[in-house]
């Protein structure tokens, strides 16, 4: 026994492990040069028409024509962009406060249904509640200029075409399958001992969901807001054909088609409107882009 003892207290000791000691192949992959070499391509076709927007939406309309990419320093001016927030017509800034009135009213009404639905298919194990949310899913597969044609015969039946009802009821409905199959994934990780355990102090299933289920789903719920309120703010053809411009109503994009279709060739007016109607969405998801990463992969592993 000593004689063991003393052979494995004289046995060299390993190195302890480095952090250079990583696999190969992930340094390999990390020095690539054909994945920088995309991610470069990548970077530049998506940072080349953000640049050429809020370049030229500060120039004249000859320096736009002669180059458009140059950066004429004397030559700058807010002129054109205060021409276009302060337009008595088909203003951008006036399209802000009916597109965030319409962002919001679908997304409380999107949660107030896509949540309960999607608790009930969640925590039920029969048949036909995994039929409907193939049913749900199957709605992520229609492009929606495809059914606008008739949603329009639909919304005309029940007289709600040429309303912001109809408008409102459309993008609800629009929403819903992409929050539920989000919100299924994310309550299906939640322990249904949570459930029972609040069955137990006598809490029924509407009180379990909106005071404890709910709650917990604050990633998901997230989410879905930041992906519908993106949406719904760029949306141009749902309320172009179903506000026509007799309601009165315009959102940001419609206001910004119906402010420059008549000055199309006038660059001064094109490039500011555009780059006030992006402006708002473009600081919100860079401010909100990590909630949407962690919302999409929370629910996608379950343990």
């Amino acid at each position: 026994m000593v004689v063991l003892e003393a052979e494995v207290r004289d046995r060299p000791k390993a190195a302890p492990a480095k952090a250079d000691d990583a696999p190969r192949a992930d340094r390999e992959e990390s020095r690539s040069p054909v994945r920088w070499a995309l991610l470069g391509v990548l970077f530049v076709v998506m940072i080349v028409p953000v640049y050429l927007l809020v370049v030229n939406a500060f120039k004249s309309q000859q320096d736009i024509l002669d180059n458009p990419f140059s950066i004429p320093l004397g030559g700058l001016t807010l002129e054109h962009m205060s021409a276009a927030v302060n337009s008595p017509q088909f203003n951008v800034i006036h399209g802000y406060g009916f597109t965030l009135f319409l962002v919001v009213l679908v997304d409380v009404l999107c949660i107030l249904l896509a949540g309960p639905a999607a608790y009930a298919i969640a925590r039920s194990l029969k048949r036909r509640t995994q039929l409907v949310l193939l049913y749900f899913l199957a709605g992520t597969f229609i492009p929606g200029a495809a059914v606008i044609i008739p949603v329009i015969y639909v919304l005309r039946e029940i007289g709600l075409a040429n309303t912001v009802t109809g408008l409102v009821a459309h993008d609800v409905a629009s929403t819903l399958p992409v929050s539920i199959f989000l919100f299924v994934g994310f309550i299906r990780t939640i322990p249904v001992d949570i459930d029972h355990a609040a069955t137990i102090d006598g809490a029924g299933r509407n009180r379990t969901f909106w005071s404890i289920i709910f709650p917990l789903m604050r990633p998901a719920v997230v989410t879905v807001l930041i992906l519908n309120s993106i949406g719904i703010w760029n949306d141009f053809i749902s309320p172009q054909i179903l506000l026509s411009p007799s309601s009165g109503h315009y959102t940001v994009t419609t206001a910004v088609y119906a402010g420059i279709s008549q000055y199309s060739t006038d660059l001064t007016k094109v490039f500011p409107n555009l780059l006030l109607a992006i402006a708002p969405v473009v600081i919100f998801f860079i401010y909100m882009q990590r909630h949407i990463i962690s919302g999409l992969t929370v629910g996608a592993v379950k343990g």
